[in-house]
């Protein structure tokens, strides 16, 4: 079965340098000496090459990214010529291009993570191309607008969220968006939107979850006496904040941090760990196997 690629641009298929394969099934002898066989046979150059046997689970991973070919190819056409060794080894696969990822970004009122996905965009290290922001409140239009970004505010409350999210799905469609990133969006997505955005929409929160609940985490952390503060970013899903974990950190800290102290060093992990995710998702080094990722950094 052939997975699409989020990232292959729709007018124009043709093989870029690099090119990116990714693959799972059962593990078998003879996968990788028929995956390097066929990119040999075509005059491909091997960059770099990850795999994963997870003998637990009796599963084989793998990302090969690579270069060169001879003459005029389309992804399509690479697809249809690897159908043979896929269907021997009932692989899941893809290829996908060098086409930057389109990127919209939704945000409430904290711009920690916004900035700091902003920063790495413009420094060319995000992986992908941010193309909107957008918000249920005004706060960061001016953050967003600085950097020549639209930015569109779609307010909800509990009698307009249905239509909130329709917007949204509109927003997606008009910016030709590949994934949606929460950037502390402090909105849950109901089931519906989470079914549609599958697999190409990644949220960050504090990993105080599900221990510290509700509002002013840092301050709760704080009254517990924690000695670790750390953020999760995760794929969204109908469960809240349960869905397949890409990248995680965390941050010690000592009884002499207060509940100011605490947030700073949070938003800092929050950021990180947040970028971090986003670009492995943009370079395709995340594979979900149920509610578990394989992440080849």
């Amino acid at each position: 079965m052939t997975l699409t690629s989020l990232s292959a641009p729709a007018a124009d298929n043709a093989v870029a340098s690099p090119v990116v394969l990714t693959l799972s099934c059962a593990q078998a002898p003879g996968i990788v000496r028929a995956v390097t066989g066929f990119l040999y046979e075509r005059g491909f150059n091997i960059q770099e090459h990850h795999q994963f046997d997870d003998a637990h689970l009796d599963a084989f991973h793998l990302r090969t990214s690579f270069s060169g070919g001879e003459g005029d190819l389309d992804i399509s056409e690479l697809e249809e010529q690897f159908a043979e060794i896929a269907a021997q080894f009932d692989m899941e696969f893809a290829f996908h291009t060098s086409q930057p990822p389109r990127i919209l970004v939704m945000v409430s009122k904290s711009g920690h993570c916004l900035n700091d996905l902003l920063f790495r965009w413009r420094a060319g290290t995000l992986g992908g191309e941010i193309v909107a922001v957008v918000s249920n409140h005004e706060d960061l239009r001016q953050m967003a607008e600085a950097a020549g970004l639209p930015f569109v505010v779609v307010p909800v409350t509990a009698d307009t969220k249905a239509a909130a999210e329709d917007r949204l799905r509109g927003l997606v469609d008009e910016y030709d968006a590949d994934l949606v990133v929460l950037a502390r969006y402090m909105q849950v997505l109901s089931d519906e939107l989470c079914r549609d955005l599958a697999g190409r929409a990644i949220n960050i929160h504090h990993s105080f979850l599900p221990g510290f609940k509700g509002g002013r985490p840092y301050h709760q952390a704080y009254d517990r006496g924690v000695k670790l503060i750390g953020a999760t970013a995760h794929y969204v899903t109908g469960d809240l904040d349960e869905g397949p974990i890409i990248e995680q950190d965390v941050q010690r800290v000592s009884h002499a941090a207060d509940p100011r102290t605490m947030a700073t060093l949070g938003q800092d992990v929050e950021a990180l760990v947040l970028s971090r995710a986003v670009r492995w998702h943009c370079e395709h080094r995340v594979l979900v196997r149920g509610h578990r990722t394989i992440v080849f950094n």
